[in-house]
Formats: C-alpha cells, sequence, structure tokens
C-alpha cells in the first residue's frame, strides 16, 4: 500500500513562501536554498516549497491549486487561527462558517493555495475514525 508524506507546493518565492510559513506553523524549515524550502509536519509528514520555474520536468502552472486541511479541537481554534493567519498576511477568502464537515474558514498564502482551518463536526469526526478502522 502506498502511503504518501509529501506535499509539494509551486511557489513564485522559495523564501517569500518559507517566511509565510514560518509563521504559520511556528517553526523554521529544515531545509532551504534559493529554489527549494521544506517543513517537517506531523507524523512524518513533509512540505515542500518549489520554485515554480525551477520544477522538473516544467509544470505549466499559474498558481494555488492545493489546499493543505488544518484539523482543531474546537470551533474557537478556527476562530483564533482566522485572526492569527490574517495578522501574518494570509488572505482570508472564506469567513469562519458551518459546512456538512464542521466549522472552518479558507485563507490563502502568497501563491494562492488554500489553507483551511476547521473543526469536524461528530459526523466527520467518525466517518474518519471508521476509514482507520478500515485500513
Amino acid at each position: 500500500m502506498l502511503d504518501p508524506n509529501f506535499i509539494l507546493l509551486y511557489v513564485d518565492s522559495p523564501a517569500d513562501s518559507a517566511t509565510f510559513y514560518q509563521k504559520l506553523l511556528g517553526r523554521p524549515p529544515v531545509e532551504s536554498s534559493p529554489s527549494f524550502a521544506m517543513f517537517p509536519l506531523r507524523e512524518g509528514m513533509l512540505l515542500g516549497l518549489w520554485a515554480r520555474t525551477e520544477v522538473q520536468p516544467h509544470a505549466p502552472f499559474t498558481g494555488g491549486g492545493a489546499e493543505i486541511g488544518f484539523p482543531v479541537a474546537s470551533d474557537a481554534e478556527v476562530l483564533a487561527l482566522r485572526d492569527a493567519w490574517s495578522a501574518i498576511g494570509a488572505a482570508v477568502i472564506q469567513e469562519p462558517t458551518h459546512l456538512d464537515f464542521g466549522f472552518t474558514f479558507v485563507a490563502t498564502d502568497p501563491d494562492g493555495h488554500r489553507l483551511r482551518a476547521f473543526h469536524p463536526s461528530s459526523t466527520a469526526t467518525s466517518s474518519a475514525a471508521e476509514m482507520e478502522r478500515r485500513k
């Protein structure tokens, strides 16, 4: 079974994006060069930021196009993240709202990639637990 553990975003400026994600994640990158930066996430996951102009083979991509989800434990944490992310320059494109899967908002990074914070509803939480049991 494949077990992906790497999120790779194409960005205009790895240095600018690394500064943004350092503020967002609260930790510095573990690798940084003019064309790439990498952050450790939890449980072996990694976030890579690759200069769009250096991607091999070339990717005809104009920005955005990816969404990273950040589950949190409460609606209050969703609201707190909305304020914290706004303070570091993330553009909020969806204000906090209740959707089928829970309470959520969406912001974007400097390249238009979506960042979704959400507090899962009890139905979404039980569905995720069932999927884990089936593995």
